[in-house]
């Protein structure tokens, strides 16, 4: 098993970082293209607790190194599952998700969890990421290091490129919904 962790702290605040990351994959994140589909298969809220439960599924054009594709078989779509839980309260939201295509033969579990900054009360929001990747090769050791290092490296280059296309998810956000506030606080129309 290899586990791969990051943190990073958004200058947003964590009402506009938890509303947007439903907007993560959206047209103007050019980072998110390898995202075909989000399908969301259910969504409640506890009427005890407040806290949104929503499971999706995933589909993405995978960028796995030709040889583990190679090694696994199978074409370069794959599918993920998704359980995030929003916490109004806590202001806390928490993400898990797991791999369903080559389920058997590679699991990567994927936890993400956006909260305020305990460091800067400015409205900054952190962000933890954890990732835990095994690889299932009966006894052959070192296949499976080098399969779960060769993920854990390609695991690293995508929540970065992740990072910096969330970014530019709330910038835009912030920019056409402070727009529209704006007006609205001024008395104008809405934009249509």
């Amino acid at each position: 098993m290899r586990i791969f962790s990051s943190s990073h702290e958004f200058a947003y605040s964590w009402e506009e970082v938890s509303t947007n990351n439903w907007r993560k994959y959206c047209p103007w994140n050019d980072k998110a293209e390898h995202v075909l589909a989000v399908d969301t298969l259910s969504r409640r809220v506890d009427p005890t607790t407040g806290i949104l439960r929503t499971e999706r599924l995933i589909t993405c054009k995978q960028n796995a190194p030709q040889w583990i594709i190679s090694i696994l078989g199978g074409d370069t779509t794959s599918q993920v599952y998704e359980v995030s839980y929003v916490d109004p309260v806590a202001k806390r939201v928490t993400m898990c998700s797991t791999n369903m295509t080559w389920s058997s033969l590679l699991q990567c579990r994927e936890t993400v969890v956006y909260q305020p900054s305990r460091v800067d009360t400015n409205g900054r929001t952190e962000f933890m990421q954890e990732a835990k990747i095994i690889a299932f090769c009966g006894g052959w050791q070192k296949i499976r290091n080098k399969i779960e290092e060769a993920c854990v490296d390609r695991f690293k280059e995508n929540a970065a490129r992740g990072r910096e296309g969330f970014e530019t998810v709330l910038e835009m956000s912030r920019k056409v919904f402070g727009e529209e506030r704006e007006r609205l606080r001024l008395g104008q129309p809405a934009m249509a």
